[in-house]
């Protein structure tokens, strides 16, 4: 029986730029064989990866990779950003992409860098796209479900019904 790979999970910096982007274009041209046919304004539109994006994200603390700790290849990616609600902060999560060769747990840790981040940060409510997190266990945070939210100890991981985004990709 092999080991499971190693995977390191980070933030990320400028040198990441091009593979984050190639896995972005990968997950894109999965979900939709026709993308490469798409006007280029429709392209752009459904890419997270702009050089702009990359900036924004990196600078966020709530962003981070996964790469094979073997090869540094990246498998994977989660882009959030904190918000100002009015009354109180929350994390939002923009995207979660992974390659076919990222394991199953990948997502998972992401997810649980970005919800430990938040934390760090005094930040105790976190939202991400419906549909971001299909097949992923309710454990994934280790929080009960509450009311349609997941919450536990004022902590809430909620889905907001108006952002439609697409599932965790796979590059």
């Amino acid at each position: 029986m092999h080991p499971k790979p190693y995977l390191e999970y980070r933030a990320f910096g400028e040198d990441d730029y091009p593979a984050l982007q190639a896995l972005d274009l990968a997950a894109q041209q999965r979900l939709d064989p026709g993308f490469e046919q798409l006007p280029d304004r429709e392209r752009e539109g459904r890419l997270c990866t702009s050089l702009s994006a990359l900036k924004f994200y990196e600078r966020s603390e709530h962003s981070f990779v996964c790469a094979a700790a073997e090869s540094l290849d990246l498998r994977g990616f989660i882009f959030a950003q904190s918000v100002w609600q009015g009354d109180k902060p929350a994390v939002l999560v923009r995207s979660l992409v992974l390659s076919e060769a990222a394991p199953a747990e990948a997502a998972a840790a992401l997810l649980r860098a970005v919800v430990k981040s938040a934390y760090d940060s005094a930040v105790y409510e976190i939202h991400y796209p419906g549909g971001l997190l299909p097949g992923l266990p309710e454990s994934v945070l280790d929080l009960p479900d509450v009311d349609g939210a997941q919450g536990c100890g004022g902590w809430a991981a909620t889905q907001s019904a108006c952002w439609a985004a697409a599932p965790a990709r796979r590059a």
